[in-house]
C-alpha cells in the first residue's frame, strides 16, 4: 500500500466525507478485531483496537468541530497505515482500510448542518 498516494486521496476529501471515512474505519476496524486468532494474542489485539478507535473517533469529532488544533491529515493516515513491529496488527488495521477504502463513496459534501 502507497502511504503517499493514501494521503492524497484522504487530504482531498471534505471534511464530511473524511469524518464518514474515518467513522467506517472506526466500524471496520473493530469487526477485525473481533476476529479470534486463538494463539492468545487476542487481548493485544482487542486492547490496540480500542485505543486506535479512540483516537480515530477523537480525530472524527476534530474534523467534525472544525477544530484547528486537529493531527494533520498526513499524520493520521502514517499513523494508520505505517509499519508496526506486530504484523498481525499491522494487517488488521491494512485489511479494515482496504475494506473502506473499497466500498467509499466521495460525495464531495463541503456544508455542514449546524443548528439542525
Amino acid at each position: 500500500m502507497n502511504i503517499q498516494s493514501e494521503i492524497e486521496y484522504f487530504s482531498d476529501l471534505g471534511v464530511i466525507d473524511k469524518a464518514r471515512f474515518v467513522t467506517r474505519l472506526i466500524f471496520e476496524i473493530a469487526e477485525e478485531a473481533k476476529v479470534g486468532s486463538g494463539d492468545g494474542s487476542d487481548a493485544l489485539r482487542l486492547r490496540f483496537a480500542n485505543e486506535l478507535n479512540q483516537r480515530l473517533a477523537r480525530f472524527g469529532y476534530q474534523l467534525m468541530s472544525e477544530d484547528p488544533a486537529r493531527p494533520q491529515d498526513d499524520v493520521m493516515i502514517r499513523m494508520l497505515l505505517g509499519g508496526r513491529a506486530d504484523k498481525q496488527i499491522e494487517r488488521m488495521v491494512q485489511n479494515a482500510y482496504r475494506r473502506v477504502l473499497g466500498n467509499f463513496e466521495s460525495f464531495d459534501t463541503t456544508v455542514l448542518l449546524k443548528g439542525h
